[in-house]
């Protein structure tokens, strides 16, 4: 397995070795020894699995102070993976990264605990798989606004389609609950 460091400390990106032959492949997606070796130490306790359309952007999201770290992947299709910093006091403090994840190059991105998440669906469709090290908790969630102009991201397309609740999302100047830094 390749693992590369983003230009956010904590955040990781990983290849998988891929074994194929004309009859399709097979990956080891996780195991324990090998991901906590590389600082991925969960546990991991929630797997979830969504699906979005073309053009759909879920992000920004947190929790705070019940947090997840996260280990994301796309099982098929494409999108953009982002995630931003928003501990308190961090160095890289409201800095983020994009990784492209998809089907074909079989990446996978590390969101430790302080960072918001999102991603937006480039292919036809996506199917998009999260292991958490922490329970979903809905009074903890908070959302920043994916568009922040602070934040700066190039979603790389113009008219995503975003829920209410991303909709309504302040930018990370107004949110209060932010994790701190504890570097």
């Amino acid at each position: 397995m390749q693992t590369f460091k983003t230009t956010l400390p904590g955040v990781l990106l990983f290849e998988p070795r891929r074994f194929g032959d004309s009859r399709g492949f097979f990956v080891e997606t996780f195991q324990t020894e090998r991901y906590a070796a590389l600082g991925v130490t969960g546990p991991f306790i929630q797997d979830n699995l969504s699906r979005s359309s073309y053009g759909v952007l879920r992000g920004l999201h947190l929790q705070n102070p019940n947090q997840q770290g996260k280990l994301v992947s796309v099982l098929r299709g494409k999108v953009l993976d982002v995630a931003v910093d928003v501990r308190r006091g961090s160095p890289t403090f409201g800095k983020s990264c994009a990784i492209e994840l998809s089907e074909e190059n079989g990446r996978q991105m590390f969101i430790p605990r302080g960072f918001a998440h999102g991603f937006v669906v480039l292919s036809e469709s996506a199917d998009f798989f999260y292991k958490c090290d922490g329970l979903y908790s809905p009074k903890d969630e908070i959302a920043v606004s994916w568009c922040d102009p602070e934040l700066g991201i190039d979603w790389q397309i113009s008219d995503p389609k975003v829920s209410a609740k991303d909709s309504a999302a302040l930018p990370l100047s107004k949110v209060d609950r932010l994790p701190l830094y504890e570097g």
